[in-house]
């Protein structure tokens, strides 16, 4: 299988990676934290048929795969791009508004007790997805309780003592495709996430001196710098290879290569965000510094549709079956 990008995936890549280093800078980001979602950044991703990537161009959308996608969303979770970017992508097409970023989607599965909806506050939409389909509820109807500090500061949570039953949007068939082609995006993003925290973490080993040389010259520092890229690269074939199965030109079933793709991306995330924090040392477990952000990020993705325990389960009992 060839995971080089084409001429035109690597011009889709430099262009999302140009808008969201214009638009999604640190500053930026870091200023939703108070402010909520930044609704006309939110637009301008829309306006770059980001949510409508993967619908079909009869349906409005750009008609893309999802290997267009996976490059797609690396560069927004390189950036730490908040809002539920899965969600509102997977919902163009059902939820009339999210293709043109006017209505904002979250997403939550349906628990037969209370359940954690991640950007609630944000969100116009939630969709439910259950055993039945996928179900559409006004986000005003979940009244519950907005966790004072979430894990992510970027992913504000909303405890909904019960999710109501909604309105039918979609079938059983539907909802299963909804967590599939979800985990996908949400392995994608990671792989932004790990490739940022390697970014940045590399940057600091080359200023940072100590001793009257950069510490990225010391061993320590040195080795696990090599490692943060070791894993991202694993990561980035297992990720690509997903997408190019789940577009028809891989090999295997589509459901084993997002699953490892997931897998591979909860544990290298978040091996990354901890590394960051390590090669900045003290500084690095500060507010100011940012390696915090990429850690807590590969966290919160981490429990977003399915964890990475929950899937390696049901890898190894297919392998035994």
């Amino acid at each position: 299988m060839d995971f080089e990008l084409t001429e035109d995936q690597e011009a889709l890549a430099e262009g999302v990676a140009s808008l969201c280093a214009g638009r999604f800078g640190i500053e930026a980001v870091r200023a939703m934290e108070e402010s909520g979602l930044d609704r006309g950044r939110w637009r301008e991703l829309a306006d770059t048929g980001v949510f409508s990537l993967c619908l079909a161009e009869a349906d409005g959308g750009v008609g893309l795969g999802w290997a267009e996608a996976a490059v797609v969303f690396e560069q927004l979770g390189r950036r730490l791009v908040p809002g539920p970017l899965v969600a509102t992508t997977l919902a163009a097409g059902l939820i009339e508004g999210a293709a043109d970023g006017s209505v904002v989607v979250a997403t939550v599965e349906r628990t037969s007790g209370s359940a954690n909806v991640e950007h609630a506050v944000w969100a116009d939409v939630i969709v439910i997805s259950d055993d039945e389909g996928l179900w559409s509820v006004p986000a005003e109807e979940l009244v519950g309780t907005d966790a004072r500090q979430p894990l992510d500061p970027l992913t504000p949570v909303r405890r909904i003592p019960g999710l109501p039953k909604g309105v039918r949007i979609a079938d059983a068939d539907a909802a299963d495709e909804w967590r599939l082609h979800g985990s996908f995006l949400v392995a994608a993003l990671q792989l932004g996430v790990a490739i940022g925290a390697t970014e940045l973490a590399v940057a600091y080993a080359k200023e940072r001196e100590q001793f009257g040389q950069p510490i990225g010259r010391f061993q320590a520092v040195k080795h696990r710098c090599a490692d943060m890229i070791t894993r991202v690269e694993v990561l980035r074939a297992a990720v690509y290879a997903a997408g190019a199965t789940l577009d028809g030109n891989g090999v295997g079933a589509p459901e084993r290569s997002v699953g490892v793709a997931k897998i591979l991306a909860s544990t290298a995330a978040a091996a990354c965000g901890k590394d960051c924090v390590q090669v900045h040392g003290g500084m690095g477990y500060t507010w100011e510094v940012d390696a915090h952000l990429y850690l807590k990020r590969a966290w919160a993705h981490d429990l977003a549709f399915a964890d990475g325990d929950e899937l390696a389960e049901d890898l190894a009992a297919g392998l035994v079956s």
